[in-house]
């Protein structure tokens, strides 16, 4: 036991050693450089220069691209994607699809609709609108909001909006229904 204690000091200054003795090839260092890919003949030989540069591809729009696009500057689209709204930016034509966050909308949309707050729910069902083209539930609900807050004009593009994207969807002859009363009173104003 006495014995122990000298001998594990003695190994370890033993291994300390050996280590240190050991090519300066084998040693680790944490000051190298990261290692790089081959260079080819045609990019710079500088270690320094990011091998980035050589696959640089051109993202500008072609030509015509507004009036082959029209729509790409129209209200909906992300404003961090289109900064300007005459197409100044660099990207005129981004628009955000995210179907998850138009479910979570519809979702937080028909509690506001059971609490009767309807214009949160249309807030709610606008940005779903925004987050996913042509999600028929949105127009459907939209147009329920619409006609609780007696705008019925609204109501019905709505509902034709429904009709066009689902004409024998689950809400498709509420819709027919609704379009019909709607209609009336529309052309009665």
């Amino acid at each position: 036991m006495r014995l122990a204690f000298p001998v594990a000091i003695a190994m370890l200054l033993w291994g300390g050693l050996c280590f240190a003795q050991q090519a300066p090839s084998e040693r680790p260092d944490t000051n190298d450089a990261p290692p790089r890919s081959a260079q080819s003949d045609e990019s710079p030989s500088d270690p320094n220069v990011s091998s980035s540069r050589d696959t640089r591809i051109d993202i500008s729009p072609p030509k015509n691209d507004s009036k082959d696009h029209p729509e790409s500057n129209a209200p909906g689209f992300d404003d961090a994607a289109n900064p300007s709204a005459d197409g100044g930016g660099d990207v005129t034509e981004a628009h955000v699809w995210n179907p998850y966050r138009a479910t979570k909308d519809d979702e937080v949309g028909l509690f506001y609709m059971k609490r009767h707050n309807y214009k949160a729910a249309l807030a709610r069902y606008q940005d779903a609108l925004a987050s996913k083209d042509n999600y028929a539930i949105a127009h459907f609900r939209m147009a329920q909001c619409f006609e609780k807050l007696d705008q019925p004009q609204e109501a019905v593009e709505h509902y034709k909006a429904y009709l066009k994207i689902l004409p024998h969807g689950p809400f498709a002859k509420d819709a027919e229904k609704s379009l019909a009363r709607l209609q009336k009173t529309v052309a009665a104003k």
